[in-house]
């Protein structure tokens, strides 16, 4: 998998200058399910959760690169001393060699809405109606106890602002197809498809 960022894709919103579409990126999200996830076999529920708040366009099942992982995770990669862990090392630990799931989701305000479904970093402090607090068995005191980092089932992307860097990480341009409408109808309600 390509780790080069998607630029101008054919795609969902309007054009620029040149005639090239452009992508409305508030409306798409990326969702990693991190191997607990797919070790504990919670895919499919965990999917479900997010189809209340987006469609999702595409889901794939994928053994991430350690370039894959150093991307996605470049802000945490210099904070070893300030976490007590190796991070670098923690990563490839938890992801090399691992089978994740990544998928594409779609729906206005996309990102946020289904940041407000996972909860909080640590699964001990996130509330039962979201996804951390009801499938997570990990917390943040656990793992720094044991010196690693913790295993909190899903990533999404951040905001709107990340998700253009995200699908490029996890998707690359080889596959901006699946930004095309036709891929992407907009759910009919708030809430997701029914």
């Amino acid at each position: 998998m390509s780790a080069e960022p998607a630029a101008a894709v054919p795609a969902a919103a309007g054009a620029d200058q040149r005639g090239v579409r452009t992508v409305s990126w508030a409306d798409w999200t990326v969702v990693l399910l991190k191997p607990d996830c797919v070790r504990r076999g919670l895919v499919a529920p965990v999917l479900a959760w997010v189809e209340e708040a987006v469609q999702l366009v595409d889901t794939r099942r994928v053994k991430p690169t350690i370039e894959q992982v150093f991307a996605h995770y470049d802000d945490m990669l210099p904070l070893s001393e300030e976490l007590g862990r190796d991070v670098p090392a923690e990563l490839r630990r938890i992801y090399v060699g691992q089978s994740v799931v990544i998928a594409l989701g779609h729906g206005p305000d996309a990102a946020a809405r289904v940041r407000a479904m996972v909860g909080p970093t640590d699964p001990a402090a996130a509330p039962a109606s979201t996804i951390r607090g009801r499938f997570a068995r990990d917390s943040l005191r656990r793992a720094m106890a044991d010196g690693r980092l913790v295993d909190n089932l899903i990533h999404t992307s951040d905001h709107a602002g990340v998700v253009e860097r995200d699908f490029g990480i996890w998707y690359g341009p080889d596959l901006a197809h699946l930004l095309h409408p036709e891929h992407a109808p907009i759910p009919s309600s708030a809430g997701g498809n029914s």
